[in-house]
């Protein structure tokens, strides 16, 4: 359900026209921006295995904890995914949104792992995953893309079908 609210169509479920009326065509990604959607929405889908695991191994009062966390960290992460991947500029709230989760995962894990090797796993996820995937977001996040700033300043109206 998260995942819907975050893709919830803009302007009753119309898409961005022209005053002129022409057709804009398919938006093109570049290399480095499709490959920024997929890691995105691979670690969201990753991330929903986990859960289970969560739920199974933690007991009830720290699974409920971790599995809502890991949950919205995994709607976010698809949410900005999946929107970057169809060049949409609305990937930057869940971008945001997932880079502040997967940021206090991090210092969370740092802060109630046991000293030894959960310690030790703790920061290898932080490193390995959790705070370069919250770089990635929190970077999408701040970056405004070309397409916003065409469309802001090209008079497109999303979901009126007329210009500014």
């Amino acid at each position: 359900m998260a995942l819907i609210a975050f893709n919830s169509p803009a302007g009753n479920g119309r898409c961005a026209t022209k005053s002129s009326g022409a057709h804009r065509g398919p938006v093109h990604l570049g290399t480095a921006r499709r490959r920024q959607a997929r890691v995105l929405t691979g670690a969201g889908l990753a991330l929903l295995p986990w859960l289970g695991y969560l739920a199974g191994t933690l007991p009830p009062a720290e699974a409920a904890a971790w599995v809502i966390l890991d949950a919205l960290e995994a709607a976010a992460l698809l949410a900005a995914g999946t929107r970057l991947l169809r060049a949409d500029p609305r990937h930057r709230a869940p971008a945001a949104a997932a880079a502040v989760l997967l940021l206090a995962d991090a210092c969370i894990d740092l802060a109630t792992a046991a000293p030894g090797a959960e310690f030790a796993t703790a920061v290898a996820m932080a490193v390995a995953a959790e705070l370069p995937l919250a770089a990635l977001c929190a970077t999408l996040a701040a970056r405004s893309t070309h397409r916003a700033r065409t469309t802001q300043g090209a008079g497109w109206d999303v979901g009126t079908g007329s210009g500014t």
